[in-house]
């Protein structure tokens, strides 16, 4: 049985992280580790977090065709491996993937049979005070770079309707509710499994 391939998108502050490893340590899921080239954050593990690589391995996995999808945001590259996760879903386990617009956009136009039986996705949303607010209370970034996450945000915002579902940020309680209950009826979906 083919699992389900959730993509997650939201701009950088939106909760979309906290969502995924919520739903992974419930086991309702396996978070799929997105590559970059960015410098690891305090706390941050190589092979839990993301798979930190130079920018030279990055571009050796491009030229190669290693990516589900690839992309740069805010001045670094992330990317997807694609054996990954198709290995997972061919288990039967669920993924969700923490990724930007682009990425998404990538993921949706994938011709691979695997991919497309299993696609779904979700853009969380959450209203630009309240995002600002989230990104400074953080406490990592300079102010230049909250200032490019806002402005990344609205663009990100501006394409929300590409995606089949959209959850509007309220609370962590209320979000992870119903980011579960779409999980649970994307489990039911109809298809050739």
């Amino acid at each position: 049985m083919l699992g389900t391939l959730l993509i997650v998108s939201g701009p950088s502050g939106c909760g979309k992280t906290t969502l995924c490893r919520h739903a992974e340590s419930d086991g309702l899921t396996a978070y799929s580790i997105s590559c970059t080239t960015r410098a690891p954050r305090p706390g941050e593990q190589d092979g839990v977090d993301y798979h930190f690589l130079s920018r030279e391995d990055f571009d050796a996995k491009v030229a190669a065709g290693e990516f589900l999808e690839h992309a740069t945001v805010h001045g670094n590259s992330y990317g997807t491996l694609r054996a990954d996760i198709v290995a997972l879903l061919e288990q039967g386990k669920n993924v969700v993937m923490d990724i930007d617009v682009q990425g998404a956009a990538s993921i949706r136009a994938c011709q691979d049979s695997v991919i497309r039986r299993a696609y779904a996705d979700v853009y969380v949303y959450l209203p630009s005070a309240e995002l600002e607010a989230r990104l400074r209370g953080r406490q990592t970034d300079a102010e230049e770079v909250i200032q490019l996450r806002l402005k990344n945000a609205a663009e990100e915002d501006a394409r929300m309707g590409e995606y089949a579902h959209v959850l509007q940020s309220a609370d962590r309680e209320h979000d992870y509710a119903c980011f579960t209950a779409l999980l649970k009826a994307l489990g039911m979906r109809t298809q050739l499994r």
